[in-house]
């Protein structure tokens, strides 16, 4: 009879197999545009068969080998910094699902401490807003945010795109020949604001994450999960999935969950908006990969999933008597006075610990497609 590692193996393959043929058959299609001699060459990018429809316009912003290829330079560049030392890619590396891993804050130039933790960065083809506090609508302005902090990468965008100009760095690790990279991406050397912001897109577009045990699962292979796994799975559905709901596991809203402010008074997503029912409200995050994004929460104060759940459990009803401001935008999910938070016993939480752990994908954390290229930072 066949062990069961052995059993999922097999039918992870299967799954892994029919993602293959759905791929290899789209972009089979007739009707396909045939690259110009010479020009960039269109790539397929295919969306999951269980996913919905992404929210990304890719009309504005056809997505090519060669333009991803750049992004994925400039994605990992410490040329995108002040100091050319420190990338996209040092707060959002690929074995942590594009986070900043073990580091409660980011940590940008000279060392200097963020006053949020890098969320993941995975699916952005689904998100219609970005960062914790949703100041952004469109994923092609999203890079600015980080290179214009002052305590991130700390440039300026005109600055860049004179680095990126001058050809190869000297002393850089492997010397990159961006004009030349322009050129195959977009037909000509010019180097623009534009451009470079819609080659990190298409980049990060390619950030697809959809090959869990849990995908798996949902595709049909019920030997994906184990009985823990499963049980752990209804209660995350009876429980949790009114925010992290749906196959991205977030419904992309912004909500008080309940933490008392620290360190600094972050009001999150009211200072984008200015509305007092606002207050202390931040993205539900997708859960994806949520095994390996530690430390949680937009401040990183929990390590470890067994805080979370106990801070849904247990925590929410101490912050509910704490005085603080931010109680009155509790979200009505969490503030039932009889049984305030999630009640959870201990024995529910590791089931639902288990099932968690199911959303990591090891196939997107290891695709040397999105790897760092070995650019280094400048010497």
């Amino acid at each position: 009879m066949m062990s069961a590692e052995k059993k999922y193996a097999v039918s992870g393959l299967l799954a892994l197999w029919l993602l293959t043929v759905v791929a290899v058959s789209c972009g089979k299609k007739n009707d396909d545009p045939e690259p110009e001699p010479g020009g960039p060459t269109p790539y397929n990018w295919v969306k999951p068969v269980h996913f919905p429809d992404p929210v990304y316009d890719f009309s504005k912003n056809p997505l090519t080998n060669e333009g991803i290829r750049l992004g994925m330079f400039l994605f990992y560049d410490g040329i995108m910094s002040r100091t050319n030392e420190i990338g996209c890619g040092t707060c959002h590396q690929q074995q942590a699902a594009f986070t900043h891993h073990g580091h409660e804050l980011s940590h940008g130039v000279d060392d200097l401490i963020g006053t949020r933790n890098s969320l993941a960065v995975q699916n952005m083809a689904w998100s219609p807003r970005f960062f914790w506090d949703g100041g952004v609508h469109d994923l092609d302005f999203s890079p600015l945010n980080a290179i214009e902090n002052p305590v991130e990468l700390d440039e300026s965008v005109p600055s860049i795109i004179e680095k990126l100009k001058a050809g190869p760095r000297p002393g850089a690790k492997m010397p990159v020949d961006y004009p030349q990279l322009f050129r195959e991406a977009f037909g000509t050397e010019e180097i623009t604001t534009g451009r470079t912001m819609r080659a990190l897109s298409q980049f990060m577009l390619t950030m697809v994450s959809a090959t869990s045990k849990y995908d798996f699962y949902l595709m049909g292979d019920q030997s994906a999960l184990n009985t823990q796994e499963k049980e752990g799975m209804l209660l995350f559905e009876k429980n949790c999935s009114s925010c992290h709901a749906g196959v991205l596991l977030t419904d992309h809203s912004f909500r008080n969950n309940g933490l008392v402010p620290m360190r600094i008074n972050d009001r999150g997503h009211s200072e984008i908006t200015g509305d007092k029912a606002d207050r202390y409200k931040f993205k539900v995050p997708s859960l994806r990969n949520v095994g390996v994004t530690l430390p949680y929460m937009h401040d990183g104060r929990y390590h470890s999933l067994e805080e979370v759940l106990s801070h849904y459990s247990d925590s929410v009803r101490l912050f509910m008597k704490s005085g603080s401001e931010a109680v009155e935008t509790l979200d009505p999910l969490l503030a039932n006075p009889e049984k305030p938070g999630i009640p959870l016993t201990k024995s529910e939480q590791q089931a639902i610990i288990a099932f968690l752990h199911t959303l990591t994908d090891e196939i997107f954390l290891k695709d040397p497609k999105l790897a760092d290229p070995g650019i280094g930072n400048a010497l």
